[in-house]
C-alpha cells in the first residue's frame, strides 16, 4: 500500500497582521470591506487583500502598488490611500497600524521621504548638494566648457566677434588716433608671432585643428590695455602703445602683451567662458547651425565675462612659449605691466611730463569684466622673470 504524504494545513494569518480597509475597486462607487496584509519579500512587500463581502482575494507585486508616502509623527494623516493601479484603492483609517505594518514588512522609506520627516536627513542632503554643485561649478563646468569648445564652429565665434565689436566700439571706444604707419609696424610684429602657430604643434596650438585667422587692431578712449575676442581678433589700445613708448619697454614688451591675448585665443578662453555661463546651454544647437538668435544676448555678456585665473596662468605660459620661440625675451613685457601698475596706484615713474594716463584715467572704463580678471602684474611678473632671466 502506498502511502500518500499528507501537507499540513496552511495556517491563517494571525489577526494581528491583517488590517481593516475599504477597498474601491473602480467598478462601483461602493466601498468594499476588506482586509489586508503584507507580505516581505527582497524587492519590497508584496499586498494581499481578502474582500469581505464575497471572499475575492487579491495579491499585488511591490511594483504594482502605489506606497503612499511617509509622514512626520508630528502630522499624522487622518487616513492613508493606497494606489492599486487597475485595481482602484484602498482606504485605511488606522494609519497607525498601517505605519507598524509597513516598518514589519520591512518596507524602507525613499531619500525623499525622509528628508521630509527627519530634519538631520533633509540637512545632510542639502549640504551634498551644496557641495555637489559647488565641486561641479569649480571643476566639472571648466571642464565641460573646454570639452564643448571643441565643437563651437569658428564662424559662431567670429559673428559674435563681429557684433560685440559694433557694441565696443559704440559704447566704450574710439578710432585709434596712432599713424597708419605705426599701426603697420606693429602689425608686421604681430603676423610674425601668428606664423609661429603650426598645426600639431601643441604648445602653441592646444585645440587641434583650430586656427583662426589671427588679426590686430587698434582703438583709443581706454587707458593702457589690450583683450581678445573670441575667433582671433585682439584689440590693443593707444594708451598701451604709448606707456610701452614712455617706459621704455619696447615693442618687445608689445608683442609678449599681443602673445599673451594670442594665448587667449588659441585656448578659446572667452568661448568656454561664455559655456560656463550658461549661454550655450539654450545655444548649443544653434551654434551649430542658426546663430542669430543667440548673437545679440551672447554679445551682450561677452563685456561682462571674467576670466579664470587659471586662464590668464595659462595666457601667461603661452606668452612664454611663444616668445621663446620667437627668439624674444619676456622680461620687457614684465617691465610693462609693473610700469602700468606703478601709473594706475599714482606712482608715475615716468616724472613730469609724462604722456601716460593719469590714476584715475587708468581705470578700466566701461563694464568690462575680462580687464579687470588679470592678475596683479607683480605677481604675473614673478611668473615670468624667470623665464625672462634666462635670455
Amino acid at each position: 500500500m502506498t502511502r500518500k504524504s499528507v501537507q499540513p494545513p496552511v495556517s491563517p494569518p494571525p489577526p494581528e497582521s491583517l488590517l481593516r480597509a475599504r477597498w474601491f475597486d473602480g467598478r462601483s462607487t461602493r466601498a468594499r470591506p476588506v482586509t489586508l496584509q503584507l507580505i516581505s519579500g527582497p524587492a519590497g512587500p508584496s499586498l494581499r487583500l481578502h474582500a469581505l463581502d464575497d471572499g475575492q482575494s487579491l495579491e499585488l507585486t511591490h511594483g504594482q502598488v502605489g506606497w503612499p508616502e511617509r509622514w512626520s509623527s508630528k502630522r499624522v494623516p487622518m487616513r492613508v490611500t493606497v494606489d492599486l493601479g487597475p485595481h482602484g484603492s484602498l482606504q485605511i483609517d488606522d494609519v497607525q497600524a498601517w505605519q507598524s505594518m509597513l516598518t514589519s514588512a520591512g518596507r524602507r522609506a525613499s531619500v525623499a521621504e525622509r528628508m521630509q520627516t527627519q530634519l538631520r536627513v533633509l540637512l545632510g542632503a542639502l549640504l551634498i548638494a551644496g557641495i555637489g554643485i559647488w565641486a561641479f561649478y569649480r571643476w566639472g563646468t571648466p571642464w565641460a566648457a573646454a570639452e564643448i569648445a571643441h565643437h563651437v564652429p569658428l564662424a559662431w565665434e567670429q559673428a559674435l566677434t563681429e557684433r560685440a565689436m559694433e557694441e565696443i566700439d559704440t559704447s566704450f571706444l574710439k578710432p585709434s588716433k596712432l599713424a597708419p604707419e605705426r599701426q603697420a609696424e606693429l602689425r608686421a610684429g604681430f603676423a610674425q608671432l601668428a606664423a609661429l602657430v603650426e598645426p600639431g604643434e601643441k604648445d602653441l596650438q592646444p585645440y587641434r585643428g583650430y586656427a583662426p585667422p589671427l588679426t590686430l587692431e587698434f582703438r583709443s578712449g581706454m587707458p593702457a590695455n589690450a583683450f581678445a575676442l573670441p575667433g582671433g581678433t585682439i584689440v590693443m589700445t593707444d594708451a598701451m602703445v604709448e606707456e610701452a613708448a614712455r617706459s621704455k619697454a619696447g615693442d618687445t614688451a608689445l608683442l609678449g602683451v599681443l602673445a599673451h591675448e594670442i594665448g587667449h585665443v588659441e585656448h578659446r578662453h572667452t568661448t568656454r567662458m561664455l559655456v560656463e555661463q550658461g549661454v550655450l546651454n539654450v545655444g548649443l544647437g544653434l551654434a551649430l547651425g542658426d546663430v542669430s538668435s543667440v548673437i545679440s544676448f551672447s554679445s551682450s555678456l561677452l563685456t561682462g565675462l571674467a576670466y579664470r585665473r587659471s586662464h590668464e596662468t595659462e595666457a601667461d605660459c603661452y606668452a612664454v612659449a611663444m616668445m621663446r620661440k620667437a627668439g624674444l625675451p619676456t622680461k620687457p613685457m614684465t617691465d610693462l605691466m609693473l610700469s602700468i601698475e606703478q601709473t594706475a596706484t599714482g606712482g608715475d615713474p615716468g616724472g613730469e611730463g609724462s604722456a601716460s594716463a593719469s590714476a584715475e584715467d587708468s581705470k578700466p572704463s566701461g563694464d568690462f569684466g575680462w580687464l579687470s580678471t588679470h592678475p596683479a602684474t607683480a605677481e604675473r611678473a614673478k611668473q615670468l622673470c624667470p623665464e625672462a632671466e634666462q635670455k
